[in-house]
């Protein structure tokens, strides 16, 4: 009994320090980021493709109000209640403190600046493939916005998904920098790959998951359920019964507009998504609908 025991013990060792060796963050060298001044212009145009302004203002924020970047607002998921955080540049409660290589990391690799893995409901998974170079930009610019005092909530989190550290296991299987769909095009739609698939995170919410919350690539873009609530995310690949019968001006006219062709108009949290992609240079928008229509079509489900 007593060999057996000791024999447990040294087992359960063994599987803690695995645990502990697999599931470590893994952020960035200093020597990664470009060593220059953030293009602020450029840094701008970033903010608008990312969103950043539709978790990290207040809900239903308009014009200037949405460079206000407090954060509180509340996400209720199947794995609990996320709170988007203050990313303003104040010092206390923001981010003010942070260097661009701890954004980087956050972005990128999805690690705190005191070595914390952050939950993937921020979309990391998709900024991973983002250029550090866009990511100092970025950086550059969140400095040039308002500070907000105020301090987020906690997360709402339960068993075992409060253990933040076993995410290191999720990323392990899920953070891929590498491109979601392989495509020897255009330039134009290169650049549209670059912005769906990265800065602007459009498979986060239109790409079905499964019960760990991992994207399944081989149905990219082809919809999905909410995550919060019980509706249900579009599909948006080429599918005839989707955006097959939309051409390429009309996806980037409903992004700048937020009209469809047969002139309805754009609804839920998708109204925050036009809002942010009018700020784009009409180019990018073109881009973007450039890479929708050339990615393989996928039937709704």
């Amino acid at each position: 009994m007593k060999r057996l025991f000791t024999a447990a013990l040294v087992l359960g060792a063994l599987g803690a320090g695995a645990f502990w060796v697999l599931t470590a963050p893994d952020p960035l060298a200093a020597a990664a980021l470009p060593n220059r001044q953030p293009d602020i212009a450029n840094g701008e145009r970033i903010f608008w493709t990312g969103g950043c302004a539709s978790c990290h203002a207040a809900k239903g924020a308009k014009d200037a109000e949405k460079l206000k970047l407090g954060g509180g607002q509340a996400f209720d998921t199947p794995f609990g209640r996320f709170v988007a955080p203050n990313i303003s540049p104040d010092e206390t409660n923001g981010i003010g403190r942070w260097s661009a290589l701890d954004l980087a990391n956050a972005m990128t690799r999805g690690v705190s600046p005191d070595g914390r893995h952050y939950y993937p409901a921020f979309p990391y998974a998709s900024y991973a493939r983002m250029k550090l170079d866009d990511v100092v930009d970025l950086a550059g610019y969140l400095k040039t916005l308002p500070k907000i005092a105020d301090a987020a909530p906690p997360n709402q989190l339960s068993f075992p998904f409060n253990i933040r550290r076993g995410v290191g296991l999720w990323k392990r299987l899920y953070l891929d920098p590498s491109p979601v769909v392989a495509l020897t095009a255009p330039a134009e739609v290169a650049r549209g790959r670059y912005l769906v698939e990265g800065a602007g995170h459009c498979g986060e919410c239109h790409t079905p998951r499964n019960p760990i919350g991992g994207p399944d690539r081989s149905r990219w873009l082809a919809g999905a359920k909410a995550l919060e609530g019980d509706g249900k995310v579009p599909n948006i690949t080429p599918d005839a019964g989707a955006l097959g019968k939309w051409s390429a001006g009309d996806i980037a006219y409903y992004l700048e507009s937020g009209l469809t062709p047969d002139g309805d108009s754009v609804g839920g949290a998708m109204t925050s998504v036009v809002d942010n992609m009018s700020h784009l240079p009409k180019e990018d928008r073109a881009a973007i609908a450039a890479y929708l229509k050339a990615i393989p079509p996928k039937p709704k489900l």
